[in-house]
């Protein structure tokens, strides 16, 4: 029996893990994935912002396995409210892996973007968002240096719930893992030998000091990804979901609010109606 189907899962509302065949298919499937975009594109192969992070690890191991070390650069990219641990494990995994990786400090950078709008640097959400973005500025200009293209690390939980900066760690060319919820990325991470510690830490943005997904979110992981796939992706009504997870009609509603309200973050920029004659 393999560490993917040892993960607690006991208080789980809803049991999402896929069996040891079914990883394979998707580990098969997403390698293929990542290969094909790299192809597509021309490019000489792939960059990944590392945060230490369950997610930009297991898209390493999956890129890795799709490309091999030598056509992955890493990119460690800590600022002033990221955890010495974090980027630590960052680099860990690039040097377990055999990555080639670079150290940038944003924060020299996110500075300069306060400094021109000073006022603006009250807003914690408004600040934690420049760092976000000056990430995507750094992937983007090391994959242009290198011919590279830009692998994200967003999950299909953080999808529906709009749980990203827009235009910042969404500013990708490809997602590996976009279509599995946060607990199947755990279980695929264990699955294909991420160590445990790094499977099982807890899921933090490191949008400021303190800061943890699931307390920004309002719920649990687990409960989350229960209700977005029985009642956001799935038919059932609140009441069913309700009955069936044995969460209250306030969470469900919650995941609703969170759903509805990041829609404009998965669409292209409106534009007017076609008004040519």
């Amino acid at each position: 029996m393999s560490e993917s189907v040892l993960l607690d899962t006991e208080s789980t509302p809803l049991d999402l893990r896929l069996s040891d065949a079914e990883l394979d298919e998707v580990h098969d499937h997403v390698t293929d994935f990542i290969a094909e975009q790299v192809a597509a594109a021309g490019a000489e192969g792939a960059v990944l912002g590392l945060s230490g992070g369950i997610d930009s690890t297991t898209v390493a191991h999956l890129a890795v396995d799709a490309l091999g070390a030598d056509r992955l650069r890493g990119l460690v990219m800590p600022g002033s409210v990221n955890t010495d641990e974090n980027m630590s494990d960052a680099e860990r995994v690039a040097e377990d892996l055999g990555i080639a990786y670079d150290v940038v400090e944003i924060e020299p950078i996110a500075e300069a973007v306060y400094d021109a709008l000073p006022g603006a640097a009250d807003d914690r959400m408004a600040e934690s968002n420049v760092r976000v973005r000056v990430r995507a500025v750094v992937n983007y200009f090391a994959a242009n240096a290198d011919d590279r293209i830009v692998l994200g690390t967003g999950n299909r939980s953080e999808a529906l719930t709009g749980y990203y900066t827009k235009y910042g760690d969404q500013a990708v060319d490809c997602n590996p893992v976009g279509s599995l919820y946060k607990q199947q990325v755990r279980q695929l991470a264990a699955h294909v030998g991420v160590p445990r510690d790094l499977v099982m830490k807890t899921p933090s943005a490191e949008m400021w000091t303190g800061q943890t997904d699931e307390a920004e979110l309002g719920l649990d992981y687990d409960t989350l990804d229960a209700v977005l796939a029985l009642h956001v992706d799935g038919p059932l009504s609140t009441a069913a979901t309700v009955r069936a997870l044995d969460v209250t009609a306030e969470q469900v509603a919650h995941v609703d609010e969170l759903y509805e309200s990041s829609k404009h973050k998965r669409s292209m920029p409106p534009a007017p109606d076609d008004l040519s004659p």
